[in-house]
């Protein structure tokens, strides 16, 4: 190969057309996935109601996508097939983006890669069909067709089979294209999708009825399944312009990844850290360490409030105004989380059963009864220094006096509350708890911890959080442009206890720390601040410390394990956990409850089908 010498002026040439198109390409179609997301939303912004998409081999040998759009006239196939050609912006505002395609660079770029035939027709015109091949066209020609389009793209990267090699097993590609129709049928419940892969059904889902909210439950039931929408929260919220509907799960209901996480920005499927970052922000403290959220969030907003042209894969957004952006998704995620006060998932009643149930191998436990990550416990003075909060913990309601009673029955209890009355104690730690249609087992010092959590977290909530002076005052030397971004929320960490200021430039003199978190690197803390700032944009790293000590002061102020209740003591429990917001799950993110349905006890015993 010949290597141009370095000391040679290298020659400025322009680019043949279809060598840009392949270069072009690159950028929009990676995968046989994105292709179909590329030619499903140009059938979307066609008005499609009802699309069907036929693969083979994965996507490397056919993609076919037919839709019963608007459809386009032969003189537009030639056009559509032109880089920058399209019907939905006029260029004169990139920001009133109304739609999924603006780029036009699609259809040209599959065309360049692959072998593309195009056939459609309008509403009483006549039908028409294109061929282009390796970004060779042809003229159009008539063609019989029902109105709609149907694109067929064959022997994808044939034009350039270097990028074959990347590509992965077929049931991969095909799996990665089922993950495509699936996210883009959870957008559109009024839209049909079906999709067939080498001649066998993949995925179908009819188009929905009714009104909007109701039409995204009944299709998020068809494609994340009952269980999930069992075990969700709806989510309503509006602020600053923008609109935030969904459905997030309880966090008993976490998943290992992040792979049932799915948020929408006017409809369109986006990966964008800063949203992803903010559901992240909404369960905190109420997830255990490894475990992830799952929710379906739609936000809306006017286009001029959000930036969609940020790269070609528009899977990426700029808001105009990013903390109202995540404060909308924090502040609607811990409300419903807080509304739904002592709910812990189904799947953790199914769990238990299922442990009842004899089995061959020993199964190992879910992963939410792992053993959770628990901070180093404080000191003694950092905990008295902390709000003085210590007497309201150990003032708990419940008498530290062990009860003389360790297992009881009494039918004068009433059962119609929601978690029952308590019926025994066993093993000093379990509450057993009878209601009208089953039972309730609570672990009763994971659910005071939480108890008292809640109690200190609201408390600590009404008053400034204590700050403690340095003898001498810590600097902190950082690049300048650290310095600007950590000064820049100079107010907020003074509100919880961290007070900074300039000195100099490129650094910074912390003054005083908050006084509950005793032995604190700070360096390490700002440095950690300064991560969050530039991956999010904010940081909740300071109020992720503060919260682990009230966490760590809540567990040493509940009742201990091995402590006999008596009944009243333990249905005290139980009618607190009914009024306290998150008593489903620990401050580490286990279960505090499970329940055993009646049936589902009998089914266990042979008493019924």
């Amino acid at each position: 190969m010949n290597t141009p010498s370095p000391h040679m002026r290298p020659t400025i040439r322009q680019l043949d057309e279809a060598t840009a198109n392949r270069i072009a390409a690159g950028e929009v179609v990676e995968r046989p996935a994105s292709a179909v997301k590329e030619l499903v939303e140009n059938a979307l912004d066609a008005g499609a109601t009802r699309i069907t998409i036929d693969i083979e081999a994965g996507g490397k040998r056919l993609i076919r996508v037919s839709d019963n759009g608007w459809g386009m006239t032969p003189g537009d196939l030639p056009l559509a097939l032109s880089r920058h050609a399209t019907s939905k912006i006029d260029g004169s505002d990139l920001l009133a983006i109304n739609s999924f395609g603006f780029r036009g660079e699609a259809l040209p770029s599959l065309g360049a890669v692959g072998r593309l035939t195009i056939t459609s027709r309008t509403d009483g015109g006549d039908g028409a069909v294109i061929a282009v091949s390796g970004g060779k066209v042809t003229p159009p020609r008539p063609a019989a067709a029902n109105q709609g389009t149907v694109v067929e793209l064959r022997d994808l990267f044939f034009a350039t089979p270097a990028r074959l090699k990347f590509l992965r097993t077929d049931r991969a590609e095909a799996q990665a294209v089922a993950d495509v129709i699936r996210r883009l049928a959870m957008a559109e419940p009024f839209v049909g999708f079906h999709l067939t892969a080498d001649g066998r059904d993949i995925f179908r889902a009819d188009a929905e009825q009714g009104e909007l909210f109701g039409a995204y439950q009944t299709r998020l039931t068809r494609v994340m399944g009952v269980e999930f929408i069992d075990n969700t929260l709806p989510i309503d919220a509006e602020r600053d312009g923008l609109t935030l509907t969904g459905f997030a799960a309880l966090p008993t209901f976490s998943r290992g990844t992040a792979v049932a996480q799915h948020v929408y920005v006017n409809g369109r499927p986006v990966r964008d850290k800063l949203l992803t970052g903010a559901l992240k922000a909404g369960y905190m403290d109420v997830l255990a360490p490894g475990r992830h959220p799952a929710a379906v969030l739609y936000l809306a907003c006017d286009p001029q409030l959000v930036d969609v042209n940020v790269h070609p894969a528009k899977a990426e957004v700029r808001f105009r105004d990013p903390q109202a952006a995540r404060g909308l998704v924090v502040s609607a995620l811990r409300h419903a989380l807080a509304h739904a006060g002592h709910r812990a998932s189904s799947t953790v009643g199914d769990a238990t059963l299922q442990a009842f149930r004899p089995e061959p191998d020993r199964q190992p436990a879910p992963p939410y009864a792992q053993q959770a990550w628990r901070p180093d416990t404080p000191s003694s003075a950092s905990i008295r220094a902390a709000l003085d909060l210590q007497a309201p913990v150990l003032d708990s309601g419940f008498s530290e006096t062990p009860s003389a009673r360790y297992e009881l029955v009494n039918d004068d209890t009433p059962i119609s509350a929601p978690l029952g009355a308590a019926r025994a104690q066993i093993h000093e730690n379990y509450i057993i708890a009878q209601t009208e249609d089953g039972l309730i087992v609570v672990d009763q010092h994971a659910a005071h911890e939480r108890l008292v959590y809640e109690r200190l977290k609201a408390q600590a909530a009404t008053r400034a959080i204590p700050a403690q002076a340095m003898l001498i005052p810590d600097i902190v030397e950082l690049p300048e442009a650290d310095a600007t971004r950590i000064l820049s929320i100079a107010d907020e960490l003074a509100e919880m206890g961290l007070v900074i200021e300039p000195f100099g430039p490129g650094a910074i003199a912390i003054r005083e720390t908050p006084a509950m978190l005793a032995r604190l690197n700070t360096k390490a803390l700002i440095n950690d601040i300064l991560d969050d700032l530039a991956d999010q944009g904010t940081s909740d790293r300071l109020r992720a410390r503060l919260d682990a000590v009230l966490s760590s002061m809540a567990c040493h102020g509940s009742i201990r394990s091995g402590r006999r209740m008596s009944a009243d003591e333990m249905n005290a429990l139980l009618r607190e956990m009914e009024r306290t917001p998150r008593s489903g799950q620990c401050n580490h993110g286990r279960p505090t409850w499970v329940k055993l349905r009646l049936t589902d006890i009998e089914r266990l015993f042979g008493r019924s089908d």
